[in-house]
């Protein structure tokens, strides 16, 4: 039998995105899903659209939190998978077949990894990932480098996920990513693309702050000898980079 994935759809006040990332999911082949979608208690027309779709959401709650992470940790707790995977609102499962093709690339991987493909709001592909490219072999210790796979394009055993530490405001998935895939033994590369990550996000609205937050969390896993000539080298290649090919990086 399949395992079991649970995905999970962190949501507020999405209501114009909701729609698109319910389709992605429900129109996956695969036959062993549990869906969840997590709503900090929105005010637009989130709910109508939950209800609408309510045959084929396997579990839904819409309440106040603490934020975006505090909502991923109820999913979490939610979740009876083997596995959990998060897309959240305005993101995609990449194809009908995504899952079905996770499976065979390996069996009973700790985690599954793969690229992701950046949309806009119009759902126009811009493309992969330029420099952060997913390893051939990833490690916790990639890590040092920044997000090095996006968080819309790992599969996680639910045994060895973590909570997000509310404590970070802007960048909790990148201490997550670390802490989880601290604990697993076997890390599958899918060589596919896992996902459509609508760009934009709260992070990015937060340039300043989230870049701060993230040298701190980068400097408790690493020393910072690290961690700094980590951010040398890749400064050097997105300038390089840049200057190349005068067009933006994601």
């Amino acid at each position: 039998m399949n395992p079991k994935v649970s995905i999970i759809t962190v949501t507020y006040n999405a209501g114009e995105l909701l729609q698109n990332t319910l389709n992605s999911i429900k129109s996956q082949a695969y036959d062993n899903i549990e869906y969840i979608i997590i709503d900090g208690k929105s005010e637009d027309n989130t709910i109508d659209i939950i209800k609408k779709n309510e045959k084929f959401v396997s579990k839904w709650v819409s309440e106040r939190d603490k934020g975006l992470y505090d909502a991923m940790n109820k999913g979490i707790e939610l979740a009876t998978g083997d596995y959990i995977w998060f897309i959240n609102a305005g993101d995609e499962v990449y194809s009908k077949n995504t899952l079905d093709k996770v499976f065979k690339t390996g069996q009973n991987a700790d985690a599954y990894y793969g690229d992701v493909q950046y949309i806009d709001e119009n759902g126009k592909n811009l493309g992969t990932r330029t420099l952060k490219k997913p390893p051939k072999n990833l490690s916790w210790e990639d890590f040092k480098n920044g997000m090095i796979v996006s968080h819309q394009s790992i599969i996680l055993k639910k045994k060895y996920a973590a909570k997000y530490n509310l404590d970070y405001k802007y960048c909790a998935d990148l201490d997550w990513m670390i802490r989880s895939l601290k604990k697993c033994k076997v890390i599958q590369n899918t060589n596919l693309i896992l996902s459509k990550f609508l760009i934009g996000g709260y992070s990015k609205e937060n340039i300043i702050p989230s870049n701060k937050e993230r040298f701190k969390i980068l400097t408790k896993h690493f020393s910072i000898s690290k961690v700094l000539l980590s951010h040398i080298d890749m400064s050097f290649k997105f300038a390089k980079y840049y200057i190349t090919n005068k067009r933006k990086l994601y």
